[in-house]
């Protein structure tokens, strides 16, 4: 089992050189993978959390900690596609690749869930799924070799180009969706190669079967997607509890440790990593 590992950029630290410190702390101690967190206002729940303290641009940080490791894979849990758009992301994605030397990147998407902010970024709530799909189509089309045609209702593309290209010869960056509901599944199987719900153990095991039953009507097969929970440290307190997640058809976990107490995060970093350590075993 390989274990990811959540870093706070999203809890408020004052120094963002902390947050990459444990990034770096991650490569070093064998962990698989860190990853950052996307919103962009204080608003909702993010602003009952954090007040005016700092939530650290997601893309800013994975580039900075993409230029100060070396093996860890880097990902972003989730990117809130209708706050973005597609030709400009998938320019910064390709970059963070090359950046990184190719093959680390994991660019985790999903549609958001957070009505204020929604409407403070002139989202328009009802369209979000819809607009998230034909964007996700937008990237891939752009980052495939050559012009880039695409005719959708929110996007049109007539020979543009994109460059750099990502750094894989086929063209693609891995791609994993979030959101635990059916739309994610039905997005996940038809444009993922990974599934990344927020989960804890018992909201996870039924869920499986219906990814699956996902993945059999656009004809793919369980085997070529990873399916990757992302869980609260609390829930994995020992190899055991990992095991458990495995059973239940995780192929990898990715770890949350939701403080902004760095000694607490330290100590959930080591933890995650002798979990791993264990796994190998």
């Amino acid at each position: 089992m390989k274990l990811g590992f959540v870093l706070p950029n999203n809890w408020g630290l004052p120094n963002p050189a902390d947050v990459i410190a444990l990034a770096v702390e991650a490569d070093e101690r064998g962990i698989e993978s860190v990853w950052v967190n996307h919103h962009v206002l204080n608003i909702g729940y993010i602003a009952d959390r954090l007040d005016d303290r700092p939530y650290y641009d997601a893309l800013t940080m994975l580039t900075a900690v993409a230029a100060r490791t070396e093996r860890v894979k880097l990902g972003t849990s989730v990117l809130v596609l209708p706050y973005l758009h597609p030709m400009v992301l998938a320019k910064t994605l390709a970059t963070i690749d090359h950046l990184s030397g190719g093959g680390r990147l994991i660019a985790g998407l999903g549609v958001g869930g957070l009505p204020e902010e929604n409407e403070a970024l002139g989202v328009v709530w009802d369209e979000r799924g819809p607009w998230s799909d034909e964007f996700i189509e937008v990237m891939n089309a752009l980052w495939q070799p050559g012009p880039a045609t695409y005719v959708g209702r929110h996007f049109r593309m007539d020979g543009l180009v994109a460059a750099p290209k990502p750094v894989a010869a086929n063209g693609t960056i891995e791609t994993w969706i979030g959101g635990g509901g059916a739309a994610a599944r039905r997005r996940a199987a038809r444009y993922g190669r990974g599934w990344h719900p927020l989960s804890d153990l018992d909201s996870f095991g039924p869920r499986v079967p219906k990814m699956t039953a996902a993945l059999e009507i656009e004809g793919r097969t369980r085997e070529s997607l990873t399916i990757a929970p992302r869980v609260e440290i609390a829930n994995l307190p020992d190899a055991a509890a990992v095991e458990a997640f495995d059973r239940a058809g995780a192929d990898q976990v990715i770890v949350n440790c939701g403080t902004s107490n760095l000694s607490e995060l330290r100590a959930g970093l080591a933890h995650v990593a002798r979990l791993q350590a264990e796994t190998e075993r």
